[in-house]
């Protein structure tokens, strides 16, 4: 994918030389042990609280919106109360074990102003949610900006395989994905393709200021594509990209034992 001004990939995840930036603040070996820390505690695996998710992406200094866990109402309202930015708002996400679409479940509720809103909010989710809700995610409420996807899975033949694309927009149908490429690909390969809306998106050619392009491309490259070794599975959606920081808003991970096996053999079923 290019500008087509400039010539030069809109993401440019690898550099066209070969080169992979220098990432500062990841700590491996902390990763590594949460990783481990929840799969003795979880032997067969399984997907990530928020809790867990939000130390794994830190260890791998994935930014993230600042969040609190709350497993009452009280809990919840003291939260919002620290979290409130400048404009007063927070978001309430239920969480249970297993849920990966928030917004398909109506599980979330934006744009919460006042104690009283956000008390009726996590009430809402205690009726519907009865036996499932261990607590509540809040944060402050989002700006306004651009709304991408990250995502990568471990193919057991080729690898970490990884997708980026638009998410779900406010102006915007479906989320699009860009391409769907091996992390291990060379540097030049593994840029995504042209695409034309994505293009004038990021780099602000239709209205406003680009996108900060440079935390892309530091968050694509700290996806944990390959590390921890016990990473299966990883959706970063939304991420949020503005002209000044690209910020992880929701994410989902999922860690499974580590087991060598050959992989060019077929697994029979």
């Amino acid at each position: 994918m290019t500008d087509g001004e400039r010539g030069r990939p809109v993401v440019h995840v690898l550099l066209a030389d070969g080169t992979i930036p220098a990432l500062g603040q990841v700590d491996s070996a902390r990763g590594h042990a949460v990783a481990e820390t929840y799969l003795t505690a979880h032997a067969d695996g399984g997907w990530l609280d928020s809790r867990i998710c939000a130390e794994l992406l830190a260890c791998y200094g994935i930014p993230q919106l600042p969040w609190a866990w709350a497993e009452t109402e009280a809990d919840a309202v003291l939260a919002a109360e620290r979290l409130r930015g400048a404009d007063g708002r927070v978001v309430l996400k239920a969480h249970w074990p297993g849920l990966l679409h928030k917004s398909e479940q109506r599980a979330v509720h934006l744009d919460l102003q006042s104690d009283a809103q956000v008390r009726a909010a996590f009430r809402d989710f205690e009726t519907r949610f009865a036996g499932l809700m261990r607590g509540v995610v809040v944060q402050p409420l989002a700006a306004r900006g651009t709304e991408l996807f990250a995502g990568v899975v471990q193919d057991q033949v080729f690898g970490p395989l990884v997708l980026f694309g638009l998410g779900r927009h406010r102006d915007q149908g479906p989320r699009r994905p860009c391409r769907t490429a091996r992390a291990a690909d060379r540097p030049r390969r593994a840029r995504p393709h042209h695409r034309t809306a994505l293009a004038s998106l990021l780099f602000g050619t239709h209205e406003g200021e680009p996108v900060d392009l440079e935390g892309l491309e530091q968050l694509l490259l700290r996806r944990m594509a390959g590390d921890p070794p016990q990473l299966a599975e990883a959706d970063f959606n939304p991420v949020l990209a503005t002209p000044g920081e690209v910020t992880v808003l929701d994410a989902c991970v999922r860690l499974l034992p580590r087991r060598a096996q050959d992989p060019y053999l077929r697994r029979l079923r």
